[in-house]
């Protein structure tokens, strides 16, 4: 049954309130795109696990205004771009090297109703191009401020054959119950080699939703690192493709939840070309009532031979009402490849809190301990130091709140 032939679905407030702003932003075709389609549902597979349409049943009926940078997160020791309410702002002055403009957003539909959405509603597309490499890392900063809104933001990152560098995109802002929706693209040229590290920084009444879309031409090398901890509801879609033989990337990523969080990081990788190489190890911490979701798909195309891919999500469940969802999956459509997928769910090991309890360190210190050196095999791996240093400030302010959460 084609989108014509569909019968008519019955809307929310969420979806209405969308139509509404659609309208006005004069993108009329993605109005009907989603009065048609509606919210993603778990009858949709990518979205079994974060019923969006159950998720979002309402959202707020203005578009973010122009405004100036919040209190947005600072990191110490790199240059930072700010985009605030979809804008490009005042920033620090750019890196020797680093190209920063804006373009009028183009209004592609996409295939999915949050690429839909941040194609209608952002008001300009930020241009980023990087020519040589980056001497400190690069802090890309998408900041939401004011009432509750609605803001999509569009962000385009070019990254010129040879270059290497770090770049830390984060999502950080105003309290208010916002409705974020972000697209953000990243090229990779020949012989790239860059690591990039998006964390979720929102308050806990953002719902937002992030879809980064990787390309990586011949012998470009990526490591990336998603980070969901802060947001109420966070979608994280990652996709990549291999365009170029001799590519390489590691996908990470950290669900770090508690309370009544929904997070979510789904991944779509392709291997489109022979020779290319990448390995994916996802991470949930949970605690409370809150819900990690995991799917990943790798997809080997027709003639992409000699493809090297492994998956491994792992879940740690801290209490009793916390869930974790793995959903790994593989389509392979080669015959020559070395492929592979697996997931692991559990509590932490009651030997190695023992051995640490017996020698005297407390019970809540002792758990830190085991939690921090869970997700330490995602940390390490970040060579920028202002960047591994925030990264493992995160953790261990996440885990010292849970546990006064827990103590009251």
């Amino acid at each position: 049954m084609n989108r014509l032939e569909r019968p008519e679905i019955r809307l929310g407030a969420a979806e209405e309130a969308l139509i509404g702003l659609l309208r006005e932003a004069g993108a009329d075709t993605a109005a009907e795109r989603l009065r048609t389609d509606g919210l993603p549902t778990r009858r949709v597979e990518a979205y079994h696990f974060t019923d969006l349409k159950a998720l979002i049943r309402e959202v707020p009926a203005t578009l973010a205004a122009r405004a100036e940078p919040g209190k947005g997160v600072r990191i110490d020791g790199t240059a930072a771009i700010r985009l605030v309410n979809g804008r490009l702002v005042a920033s620090d002055p750019a890196p020797a090297g680093v190209e920063v403009g804006t373009a009028d957003a183009d209004k592609p539909l996409g295939e999915a109703i949050p690429d839909v959405l941040a194609a209608a509603l952002a008001p300009e597309t930020a241009k980023i191009r990087i020519t040589r490499d980056l001497e400190q890392p690069l802090h890309i900063s998408i900041e939401t401020e004011g009432a509750a809104a609605v803001s999509a933001t569009r962000a385009d990152i070019e990254v010129a054959d040879g270059v290497a560098g770090t770049i830390v995109l984060t999502l950080s802002g105003s309290d208010a119950a916002h409705f974020v929706n972000a697209a953000v693209s990243v090229r990779l040229g020949a012989g790239a080699r860059v690591t990039f590290v998006q964390i979720d920084e929102q308050g806990a009444a953002v719902r937002q939703i992030v879809h980064t879309d990787f390309r990586l031409a011949a012998d470009a090398s990526l490591r990336a690192l998603t980070v969901n901890r802060g947001a109420s509801l966070s979608r994280a879609d990652l996709s990549a493709r291999f365009d170029g033989a001799g590519a390489h990337a590691d996908f990470t990523g950290l669900n770090l939840i508690g309370a009544d969080q929904h997070a979510d990081i789904s991944l779509n990788v392709s291997h489109a070309v022979p020779d290319t190489t990448s390995q994916e190890l996802f991470k949930s911490v949970v605690r409370g009532h809150a819900k990690a979701v995991f799917q990943g798909k790798i997809v080997v195309e027709r003639g992409a031979q000699k493809t090297d891919a492994k998956m491994m999500a792992q879940g740690l469940i801290l209490t009793e009402g916390a869930q974790v969802n793995h959903k790994p999956e593989l389509e392979i459509f080669a015959d020559d490849v070395v492929c592979g997928h697996g997931a692991t769910c559990g509590e932490l090991d009651a030997e190695s809190l023992f051995y640490l309890m017996s020698r005297g360190i407390p019970r809540a210190e002792a758990e830190s301990m085991l939690i921090e050196a869970f997700v330490a095999e995602l940390i390490e791996p970040i060579e920028a130091q202002p960047v591994r240093a925030l990264l493992a400030g995160l953790v261990a302010q996440w885990l010292g709140t849970a546990a006064r959460a827990e103590a009251a």
